[in-house]
């Protein structure tokens, strides 16, 4: 799935039916594939949308983006406090 989801969004004019057959391999039915199908293509359309208009987030949305100071470090599990 997230091979597909990646394939997707980077490459979509490469998309083949053989990618929609390989989800099916792995127990994906038609309904969960266009489930994917369509969550990557609007989160994709969606963000493109938005950097072409040079949309900004919103101040709260920007504050909870987390920070490199923030995330925890491998092996971490406690998060730093913010700078």
């Amino acid at each position: 799935m997230l091979d597909y989801a990646v394939k997707l969004t980077r490459d979509p004019g490469s998309m083949e039916a053989d990618d929609v057959d390989r989800l099916r391999d792995v127990g994906f039915d038609d309904r969960a594939v266009l489930d994917i199908c369509q969550v990557v293509s609007y989160y994709n359309y969606v963000n493109r949308l938005a950097d072409g208009l040079g949309v900004e987030l919103e101040e709260e949305w920007d504050d909870a983006r987390p920070t490199p100071a923030s995330r925890p470090a491998p092996g971490d599990d406690k998060r730093r406090d913010r700078p």
